[in-house]
């Protein structure tokens, strides 16, 4: 009899703020068009962001500053509320490794820095390329990116992946985690998110656009059969609970009509009408 492999849980980070159109850098401003450019243009098959610590990326596995999880995707929001409200904000999901999960429950690296691409590849557009976070927000403030990018000798230098690339401010960040399906809504959004942005996108060729809709389709019908198969599956169980309780209460309604409507009164067996006297 084989032994049953226990599946892994998947988790995921609900929707958080990782910036904010305005905000100062190393001297530089993201960029309303940035945040825009990075929502829209986020592909894991492209270029997958993954999560490090202070933005220094380690080679070891074993390493402290080993990566820490990925982002799943982007997307831009307006700020409703607040001081801020009215800014464009950049949202991001991640899926954590256990170690992130682990810190964040001891409240430990609890600010967030991205490291962003203004022109990333031949695209000429913003791109997410980096997710750090950190317990020291000094390391990465607004003073320290200001003199590190006036520096003879940027001391952050070692730490991009391009030397243009800029650091946003480490802002103190909420991460909630939750548990998902991995047939769930992430992979099926990203792909809405995608096919979306085919139709958003103006400067892809028409032929590129038309390869990458066929797959995206394709991918998508995937998806959506294995959630109907799933589906069906779910209502044939329920269809067969309502059914076994349908026979149950129908049993149960036949038993009750062969009882008599009403008791009958037990026949009395009578008494001794003598009475006796003690004399």
């Amino acid at each position: 009899m084989g032994t049953e492999v226990k599946k892994s849980k998947k988790i995921k980070s609900k929707w958080f703020r990782v910036a904010v159109e305005g905000a100062t850098t190393d001297g530089r401003k993201i960029q309303k068009e940035w945040i825009e450019q990075m929502a829209e243009n986020y592909n894991r098959d492209v270029y997958g962001a993954r999560i490090n610590l202070e933005h220094i990326k380690g080679y070891s596995p074993d390493s402290q500053f080993k990566r820490y999880g990925d982002v799943l995707a982007l997307r831009a929001e307006e700020i409703k509320t607040g001081p801020l409200a009215g800014k464009l904000a950049l949202l991001a999901q991640i899926e954590p490794t256990d170690e992130l999960i682990e810190l964040n429950k001891a409240k430990q690296k609890v600010y967030t820095s991205i490291e962003v691409n203004a022109e990333f590849a031949d695209t000429g557009k913003a791109y997410l390329v980096g997710l750090a976070v950190t317990d020291d927000p000094a390391s990465l403030g607004t003073e320290f990116l200001e003199f590190s990018a006036k520096a003879s000798v940027n001391p952050l230098a070692s730490r991009k992946q391009s030397p243009n690339n800029l650091f946003t401010v480490a802002e103190e960040t909420v991460i909630d985690f939750e548990e998902v399906d991995p047939q769930s809504d992430t992979a099926f959004s990203a792909m809405l998110d995608r096919l979306t942005g085919l139709f958003k996108s103006k400067s892809e060729k028409d032929s590129t656009k038309f390869v990458q809709l066929g797959e995206i389709i394709e991918q998508f019908a995937t998806a959506t059969t294995e959630r109907f198969t799933n589906l069906d599956a779910k209502i044939v169980e329920l269809t067969n609970e309502l059914t076994k309780v349908k026979k149950q209460n129908t049993e149960l309604v036949e038993l009750l009509s062969e009882l008599p409507e009403s008791p009958e009164r037990p026949i009395s067996a009578g008494g001794s009408m003598d009475i006796e006297t003690d004399c």
